[in-house]
């Protein structure tokens, strides 16, 4: 069996304006950004800070920081 492109467990890193989920050795998987002004968050079709954070869950279910989280 082939080796796996993004090995476990992944991690979810949260920045000012994103969250980044990143495999064990730090290779970003996916940016995932947010908006928490309303205004800001329609004009920019961005999500919301929780709707970001369910995806990076989502996305990195091998994630051990994040179970307990939601």
């Amino acid at each position: 069996m082939p080796a796996r492109r993004f090995p476990p467990p992944w991690s979810i890193e949260e920045g000012t304006e994103s969250f980044t989920v990143k495999d064990a050795t730090g290779q970003a998987i996916a940016y995932l950004y947010f908006e928490d002004e309303p205004q800001r968050q329609m004009s920019m079709r961005r999500l919301s800070r929780d709707e970001a954070f369910l995806l990076a869950v989502n996305t990195s279910p091998s994630c051990r920081a994040c179970r307990g989280r939601y």
